[in-house]
């Protein structure tokens, strides 16, 4: 699109059906994360705890895989035809879902549906081309709030199931969940047939397949994958992680385990928008470097796991040998020469609510008895500290809540950058983009599950993301002092302006 062309009415339709499309599409992209673990507790089939991982994982690993080979098609035939598509062959694989009686069928169906995921990758592509560069960070961000489509499915999915099985009596009727998604799918796609127009890029249909794929070849693509390796990607993870992490380390109920994530994953999706106006506006650069500054520092505050330890302190040692005349809670006589003891606090339990910072106690507990003989500097009474931390549950929720908030500005951001860099191959880029993030989303619950039975420390999820985080920080320092290097004065003046009056960023 021409720079200075001003947007149309039509362009505001596209993103809109765009939009609703995708959220649909997100919503049925993570269907199994509800109706597998519904269909188990329910006793409806026995899939063992790793069968479960890979029904639940399945649709969201090809989701990500196709992402690619969708944006190359977007690229050559535009985005209306290919959404269209991605979401009629996503109905018949939830249909099909519908009819599942075993663990293989239910594969077959989350390889089928996860299609869904892919819609994304048309979405990106098929909504930067009706919009000018100016405005495309806002418009990309107005759509990838379809992210929102997972909340809605974590918490109206169970209630619809507990509807369609009359509380669990009828359990057979859950069949007619994967029916309803696939008629949403079907009915999204007649909205969205009618309403839309075909739109390609420029020099979208004389490129070879290998021509497309050149961009590939660029490293600072797999860097923003890097970054979208967290923010997507994590953002996935922790979807699926934190239930079990509330349930585990906070002892609350599922039911409110669900909630209390859906502060984290709701607000993620939403604020989406407000982080394309934010790289619209500082440059997407700007925005990723507060983003990944952001998350870096928020994963460290989590670092410190709920505790309760006891260990050695400082004792009392005699002064000089002698026999032991007096041993009382608070002090020890060692012929005719006292020592003071600090007596051991009362047991009573700490009001948790209150807590916010890590909290001890500190005491002496006497190791003699009357009558023994002692030697100088013998230990007459050994120290104890007790350290509790109980990682006020409203504190870690709140910090988990920003780095939500971070991780949507940052999805938006990311997607700022590839329409800047590569305007011919949004649909290649951002395919391979996505790729890696869903890969995260992926991959990032088996590493947390991994990084748990190693240690046992539950906050090692957070170390992880810190360390994502802290490497694509520093590899984005890295980029810009080279640039700077090789192309200064011209890309420090990039740097320090506006992107969208002077061009694409640095990075």
């Amino acid at each position: 699109m021409v720079e200075d062309q001003p947007v149309g009415r039509r362009a505001f339709v596209v993103l809109g059906a765009n939009t609703l499309a995708f959220t649909v599409c997100f919503a049925v992209w993570v269907m199994y994360g509800v109706l597998i673990t519904w269909l188990v507790d329910n006793n409806v089939y026995r899939f063992t705890s790793a069968e479960m991982g890979w029904l639940i994982g399945i649709p969201i690993l090809t989701g990500s895989l196709f992402r690619l080979p969708i944006g190359v098609l977007t690229d050559k035939y535009g985005g209306r035809p290919v959404f269209l598509l991605v979401m009629l062959s996503a109905a018949a694989a939830a249909w099909f879902t519908s009819y599942a009686d075993s663990f293989w069928s239910f594969i077959v169906g989350g390889l089928g549906f996860g299609m869904a995921g892919a819609s994304f990758a048309v979405g990106i592509a098929y909504t930067s081309v009706w919009f000018t560069r100016k405005r495309q960070g806002t418009a990309l961000g107005v759509f990838g709030a379809g992210n929102a489509g997972a909340a809605l499915t974590s918490m109206g999915a169970p209630l619809l199931l507990g509807a369609l099985t009359d509380g669990g009596k009828h359990v057979e009727g859950w069949r007619d969940m994967p029916r309803i998604y696939a008629a949403a799918l079907v009915i999204m796609s007649v909205l969205f047939l009618l309403v839309t127009k075909n739109k390609k890029p420029a020099h979208g249909t004389e490129r070879t397949l290998m021509q497309r794929l050149q961009p590939l070849k660029q490293v600072r693509v797999w860097r923003f994958g890097l970054y979208y390796f967290l923010v997507f990607g994590g953002f996935v993870a922790l979807a699926q992680w934190l239930i079990p992490y509330y349930v585990n380390v906070y002892t609350v109920s599922v039911a409110t385990a669900g909630m209390l994530a859906a502060i984290f994953t709701l607000p993620s999706g939403l604020i989406r928008a407000f982080g394309g106006w934010l790289s619209d506006r500082f440059g997407a650069r700007a925005v990723m470097r507060w983003v990944l500054g952001g998350c870096a520092i928020g994963c460290a505050l989590l670092f410190v796991p709920r505790m309760d330890i006891y260990a050695p302190g400082r004792g009392v040692m005699a002064g000089a040998s002698g026999e032991v005349e007096v041993v009382e809670p608070s002090r020890v006589v060692v012929s005719g020469r006292s020592y003071d003891l600090r007596i051991k606090p009362d047991n009573a339990p700490y009001d948790e609510s209150e807590l916010i910072f890590p909290t001890g106690d500190f005491w002496h507990e006497a190791r003699v008895a009357v009558g023994d003989k002692v030697a100088k500097r013998e230990l007459l009474a050994k120290g104890v500290t007790h350290v509790y931390f109980q990682a006020n549950i409203w504190i870690f929720t709140a910090i988990v809540f920003v780095i939500g908030l971070l991780m949507g500005i940052g999805k938006a951001a990311v997607y700022k950058y590839i329409p800047e860099y590569f305007p011919d191959d949004v649909g290649v880029v951002g395919g391979i983009v996505g790729v890696l993030g869903g890969l995260g989303g992926f991959v990032g619950p088996i590493l947390f599950g991994e990084l748990l039975g190693t240690t046992g420390i539950w906050t090692t999820c957070w170390m992880l993301l810190f360390a994502v985080a802290l490497w694509s920080l520093l590899w984005m320092k890295r980029a810009v002092r080279q640039l700077i290097a090789q192309q200064a004065p011209l890309v420090a003046r990039h740097i320090e302006h506006h992107p969208g009056d002077h061009g694409p960023e640095a990075t």
